[in-house]
């Protein structure tokens, strides 16, 4: 199945990366790309804010955005999909083109503005989902809202039900002043609305839904210590490490590498990976972390838990590897726990980055 890619990637490489990227979607909804189910083994069953995952592999935000193919998804080998991000309001996004291959450099630029088709629609597709794989609801703000914790909290009212987990998504550098929702004062308003949002639903009483939130990697050493601090004080269920980046390596050899947007892919690595093991000495470990940006193989995975993930997740690397690249690195991160004699992913979390 991998092989197949390979020998098609490059037709797919001739179109423009956002109707590839649709006609991708349209496969998946055929069914022209078959199920495979995730990847699991008593070392890679791993239970993080009382989810039970099979495996600790995930789809980050960005491919599914309105939910419409979360069962075949789940088909590829994936532990857990994300979906989103979602606005209250449907939203076209900024003007085309708005994403880049960076093949030379194995990465993506996108400044999409959060295209979806609204709560409306999301929520429909949310209720159709059939299986019972993982499922993260990540949400967003519109960008001409006047209320952007209000969009954040209506998403989770109307999408917390119908998932397993939710996503607040603060970190994209597409929507302008979206970012500045990471303030110390300004998280602690959105963290404390949204906690107070899931109180009052149906099933609060027998359910409380994770709340997690996704972070920018370009932070100062300041706003590590605070989003830390917060996370901790407001007893939050886990922090996403991280979204794109609006730095440019000076490794960069694309001819796109200068367009504006975030960056994600393989030069996002080092970024990555050195706030998220930050984030996990400034929080003690105390909070779930989910790695995220750059990983392409079941090394990079493995790197980031023992770096303190509790779980991974990935996109970009499907425009190089194939949509079964999930697969192949839980088989590998498997093979890894074998290999250094760790009887589950939690035993390894953190392992290389000692408290």
């Amino acid at each position: 199945m991998t092989s197949m890619y390979k020998i098609l990637s490059p037709l797919l490489f001739t179109l423009d990366a956002e109707r590839a990227h649709n006609l991708s979607l349209t496969a998946l909804k055929s069914g022209l790309v078959p199920s495979v189910g995730p990847v699991t083994s008593d070392r890679l069953a791993t239970t993080v804010f009382g989810l039970t995952f099979p495996n600790p592999v995930g789809l980050s935000a960005g491919y599914d955005k309105n939910g419409d193919v979360l069962d075949p998804l789940a088909g590829l080998g994936f532990g857990f999909v994300e979906a989103g991000s979602v606005t209250p309001k449907p939203q076209a996004g900024n003007p085309k083109p708005r994403i880049f291959r960076l093949k030379e450099d194995r990465a993506v630029i996108n400044r999409l503005g959060f295209n979806n088709r609204g709560l409306d629609a999301a929520e429909a597709n949310f209720k159709r989902r059939k299986g019972t794989g993982i499922v993260g609801a990540n949400l967003g703000a519109n960008k001409d809202s006047e209320d952007r914790i209000g969009d954040y909290v209506a998403g989770l009212k109307r999408l917390a039900p119908l998932s397993d987990y939710v996503t607040i998504n603060i970190s994209s550098p597409n929507t302008p002043g979206l970012r500045a929702l990471q303030g110390r004062g300004e998280l602690e308003d959105l963290l404390g609305r949204m906690m107070e949002a899931r109180s009052s639903l149906p099933d609060a009483g027998s359910r409380s839904i994770p709340l997690l939130l996704k972070i920018a990697p370009d932070l100062t050493e300041e706003d590590k210590a605070d989003i830390g601090a917060v996370a901790l004080d407001m007893k939050l269920d886990g922090l996403i490490i991280s979204n794109t980046t609006i730095t440019r390596p000076e490794t960069l050899k694309s001819p796109y590498r200068q367009e504006m947007g975030g960056l994600s892919g393989a030069p996002l690595k080092p970024l990555a990976l050195g706030l998220l093991s930050d984030m996990y000495r400034i929080t003690g470990g105390k909070i779930p972390l989910v790695g995220v940006g750059g990983i392409q193989s079941a090394e990079d995975a493995y790197n980031r838990i023992r770096a303190g993930a509790s779980l991974i997740q990935f996109y970009s690397a499907m425009v190089y590897e194939g949509p079964y690249l999930a697969r192949k690195i839980a088989e590998g991160l498997d093979a890894l726990l074998v290999r250094d004699g760790h009887a589950s992913v939690a035993d390894a979390v953190g392992a290389g980055n000692p408290l």
